[in-house]
């Protein structure tokens, strides 16, 4: 009988893990906002931060990811939510940029290495130019030294924190609309 309740929750928690892992609950559980998240609290003052930039009003309309080049910020949009943006948070991004346009998230992978040759996780693309594959990602490890690039290598990664880019990862399954304005 103990064996048996051992097993059985064994497979529960292997099952929740698989589940998370593909990231099929992200429609159903709204995406955490970050400590920087753009919604007005008192942790996101208390955090010393300055406050979000607003999102653009070129960035659409209805359930999105927006990311402006030139302000290197990112707004996860959600029109059904009291406060529509329900995350905002800054990015880096790699050597080569997205053309301003309109995509959708093409395809996910938990954990990977990127061009760069860094550990990355929570990688979610939506773009790919002349070769080029653009995607936003987080640094499993922030503090480890960056590797030697060859210059000529094109980097489309557009870097997140680790707890950005989970809340990324939570809000945009494949198909989500990425928005990229300048």
């Amino acid at each position: 009988m103990v064996v048996g309740g051992l097993t059985l929750g064994a497979m529960a928690v292997i099952g929740l893990l698989a589940f998370q892992a593909n990231g099929a609950s992200s429609r159903a559980v709204a995406a955490v906002p970050s400590a920087s998240s753009a919604a007005p609290s008192a942790s996101a003052s208390e955090s010393g931060r300055p406050p979000a930039p607003p999102l653009p009003a070129e960035s659409g309309a209805g359930l999105r990811v927006v990311y402006s080049l030139q302000q290197q910020q990112v707004w996860l949009v959600d029109p059904k939510k009291p406060n529509p943006v329900v995350a905002s948070f800054k990015v880096v991004p790699g050597n080569t940029l997205p053309p301003v346009g309109t995509y959708s998230v093409a395809s996910r992978t938990a954990a990977g290495n990127g061009t760069d040759g860094r550990q990355i996780e929570h990688v979610v693309r939506f773009a790919q130019q002349s070769g080029t594959v653009f995607g936003f990602s987080a640094l499993v490890d922030e503090k480890a030294p960056a590797p030697s690039v060859d210059p000529k290598t094109k980097t489309g990664g557009i870097r997140a924190s680790r707890a950005d880019g989970q809340s990324l990862w939570d809000f945009a399954p494949n198909g989500t609309r990425v928005v990229v304005v300048a």
